[in-house]
């Protein structure tokens, strides 16, 4: 319905009689969408922005007043709604958003880093055959392991937004990665943590004068959006291998397609990725996408269906109707050989469904394992080929990409310790460790045999080099003073 308003606008500016010409009116009083506006706003350039039905210019929102026809109504001028790519992309863009930190703090944060968290003996150890000895003890890296980027990019700007800020308080939404000792080393540094609850970060304590990084697993488009209207500062640390699968998740969206996520439904990645979907399930492991195939091909109990994937699904979740069409895409940090073949599973279901000629309309997959999770699984798999003893892996408890290197080693059947840092190993010939599944710690006597010992050890996307080196050196130590002959 088109028709004409004389209205009154509110603005600081002053108050002058204007006509508008309305689209889209909605009868319920609660949007117009103007269409364009008379000349006497065309001083105000500035203060418009695209419509989103016709392209043409438009005000930004405002509060009028209604006075056609003697009904005077009060309306909210407003956007039409964001859909959640157009919403990001606006959050974004904000002056108040930053995404690549402080240019001026960035040498002294490197110094910082190197002190803090870099290895001499790592070091000396990648530029030779990665290989150190100690003793009878023959350490073997693998080729691949510890940081990588985009966690030492966001801790980083972590560092340097702190610098950046010395007086103002910082919070931040999570675990900047998962790694106890970089976390803890904020904290001391006064950066709080939001405080959360079943999933739901409290907000309550924090300020539009306060900053707000948001970790490298992401956050939800409803934190990034409430923190945004807020008018803090917000330090955007997201690895960039994230927000790719944010963009797939988007296309499965345009091309009408529900996402089939592989993660784990309550990764801080995962929920922040399906915050961007429009319908999603989350699939854990192959035997799950086993469960979800079957049902598209066959039918089942929708019900147990349902309660099967209560905390994994979009909301309203139909799987008589939202598994007509799929794309796939991942936490970044799973085993890269079972999303691909969830993908390849999902493919042949829906071929098998629908035919090859129908197959494009039901499924699309894009590339979205991160670089850095494919290279250290890739160099497990080779470190695991060598005449070794022993594996340690070491990492947070609550990494994900740590935990599958484990899983690699424990598939193999060499015997290996998932530990978090050195404090796991001893007293005497003692370890700590926990399983690739299980979160119950075990403790293992004499873990390093008598006598000569090969050990192979790697380390998580999330774990300082530090760490491993202090870890070798407990090896060392205990080995010397327990296991030598």
């Amino acid at each position: 319905m088109l028709s004409t308003h004389f209205v009154k606008e509110i603005h600081p500016i002053g108050d002058q009689q204007v006509t508008l010409t309305a689209n889209h009116y909605n009868p319920k009083m609660v949007f117009v969408y103007l269409r364009y506006v008379t000349l006497s706003f065309q001083s105000w350039e500035k203060k418009k922005r695209v419509c989103f039905n016709c392209k043409s210019k438009t005000l930004r929102p405002f509060l009028v007043q209604c006075v056609e026809q003697n009904r005077r109504e009060e309306h909210g001028l407003v956007e039409e709604s964001l859909d959640k790519r157009a919403l990001r992309r606006k959050l974004t863009s904000s002056e108040k958003f930053n995404r690549r930190g402080f240019a001026e703090e960035k040498e002294a944060t490197q110094l910082l880093m190197n002190s803090e968290f870099s290895s001499t003996l790592l070091q000396e150890a990648k530029a030779g055959n990665n290989e150190i000895r100690s003793g009878q003890v023959t350490v073997k890296l693998a080729d691949s392991y510890g940081f990588c980027w985009g966690v030492e990019r966001a801790v980083a700007m972590a560092l340097e937004t702190r610098k950046h800020f010395p007086k103002q308080k910082i919070w931040i939404t999570n675990e900047i990665i998962h790694n106890p000792k970089v976390n803890a080393r904020l904290a001391e540094l006064n950066v709080q943590f939001v405080p959360h609850k079943d999933f739901v970060r409290d907000f309550s304590a924090v300020s539009s004068e306060d900053v707000v990084i948001l970790p490298a697993f992401g956050a939800t488009l409803s934190e990034m959006e409430y923190l945004s209207n807020l008018g803090c500062q917000i330090v955007d640390t997201t690895c960039p291998w994230v927000s790719k699968v944010w963009n797939s998740v988007d296309k499965h969206k345009r091309a009408n397609c529900t996402s089939v996520i592989h993660g784990k439904w309550n990764h801080e990645e995962t929920i922040a990725t399906a915050s961007f979907s429009e319908k999603y399930i989350i699939v854990l492991n192959i035997e799950q996408a086993q469960y979800v195939c079957k049902y598209i091909l066959y039918g089942g109990d929708k019900n147990e269906f349902i309660s099967k994937f209560k905390y994994a699904i979009s909301s309203g979740f139909d799987p008589d109707t939202d598994l007509e069409a799929v794309g796939i895409a991942n936490q970044t940090t799973m085993l890269k050989n079972e999303t691909n073949a969830i993908a390849k599973l999902f493919e042949e279901t829906m071929l098998k469904k629908f035919g090859p000629q129908e197959l494009s309309k039901h499924f699309i997959a894009f590339n979205t394992i991160c670089d850095a999770t494919q290279e250290r699984q890739d160099a497990m798999l080779h470190l695991i080929e060598q005449p070794l003893d022993l594996v340690l892996v070491v990492g947070g408890f609550n990494s994900s990409n740590t935990s599958h290197l484990q899983e690699i080693a424990e598939r193999k059947g060499i015997p290996s310790y998932y530990i978090d840092g050195p404090e796991r190993i001893g007293p005497q010939n003692r370890i700590v460790f926990r399983s690739s599944s299980s979160q119950e710690l075990i403790e293992k006597e004499n873990f390093l045999k008598q006598g000569p010992v090969t050990v192979g050890v790697t380390s998580g996307a999330s774990t300082p080099d530090k760490i491993v080196e202090d870890v070798l050196e407990r090896v060392f130590m205990i080995h010397k003073l327990y296991c030598n002959t």
